[in-house]
């Protein structure tokens, strides 16, 4: 599997790219099937959380919400802007707990590897308890 280290920007522009890609691919495939659009939604959230680089951690659980809604635009109802900005919003409200469950998954994993690079800095000794 590649090890990527993506900049905060890259880790943004990589999960908007891919979630608007698999919105289009959803829309064509399965008639814009909600539920299959947020299935896919998770992997792309630990994809981005694992391959963010360390300095940019924090961005990764930023960064999914928004390239969630991003993946909305072909996959949400409406034939003209308002009625298709309506359709992105209800989306939102529906599809909430795929956004939240992707989120979550993108800051434990954001978390977990802070941690991991903290316990991992040169110089660091611990004392016995």
């Amino acid at each position: 599997m590649p090890n990527p280290r993506l900049t905060g920007l890259g880790g943004g522009l990589f999960c908007a790219a891919v979630m608007f890609v698999l919105g289009s691919l959803d829309q064509l495939l399965f008639g814009a099937s909600l539920t299959a659009y947020g299935v896919l939604f998770l992997p792309v959230c630990v994809l981005t959380a694992a391959w963010v680089r360390g300095a940019d951690l924090v961005i990764a659980p930023v960064v999914v919400p928004i390239a969630f809604t991003v993946g909305l635009l072909p996959v949400a109802d409406g034939d003209g802007f308002l009625s298709r900005l309506m359709g992105i919003v209800t989306a939102l409200a529906t599809e909430a707990g795929w956004l939240y469950g992707g989120t979550l998954v993108a800051g434990v994993i954001a978390v977990v590897r802070r941690i991991r690079l903290m316990n991992r800095r040169p110089g660091r000794t611990r004392m016995p308890v």
